[in-house]
């Protein structure tokens, strides 16, 4: 799929198979959890990434940015899982799974729900309110560096 920014989630899929990440204007910045650990991983302007299966992932694309993700048709058997993390302890806070049939949408759906249920949304470990979208400012555009 091609897909351009910007774009404004806290969420972060996770799927069963690998995906490749091309970026073809701009930089975009690809928030991962990896062993554990938050980290962010910039694609710059021509650059390639393929983010192993089963690696919780948050897209951040950026105004005036275009990119291509490929993605694998899913087993009928697998799950694609959209998580949202406590931004003060780092616990899950709360994960919906589906059997993806059209992403977009159903990643829509997600976000809706979770955006509309303080329930979903408070951290059980340590009561934190999670945020369905950034904070504005809250994440630096490498393209403006």
């Amino acid at each position: 799929m091609i897909v351009g920014g910007p774009n404004a989630r806290t969420d972060y899929h996770i799927n069963q198979t690998p995906e490749w990440f091309y970026q073809y204007k701009g930089a975009m910045m690809l928030k991962v959890v990896d062993e554990g650990k938050f980290r962010d991983i910039i694609i710059r302007e021509g650059d390639m990434f393929l983010l192993p299966g089963n690696t919780p992932h948050n897209p951040v694309r950026f105004a005036n940015t275009v990119g291509v993700v490929l993605e694998q048709r899913r087993p009928k058997d697998s799950l694609d899982r959209m998580r949202w993390y406590c931004a003060s302890c780092g616990e899950v806070v709360h994960e919906a799974a589906f059997h993806c049939t059209d992403l977009g949408t159903q990643i829509k759906a997600a976000v809706q729900d979770f955006k509309g249920d303080n329930d979903k949304r408070t951290c059980g470990k340590c009561g934190t309110l999670a945020d369905w979208a950034p904070k504005p400012g809250s994440i630096k555009d490498p393209n403006l560096e």
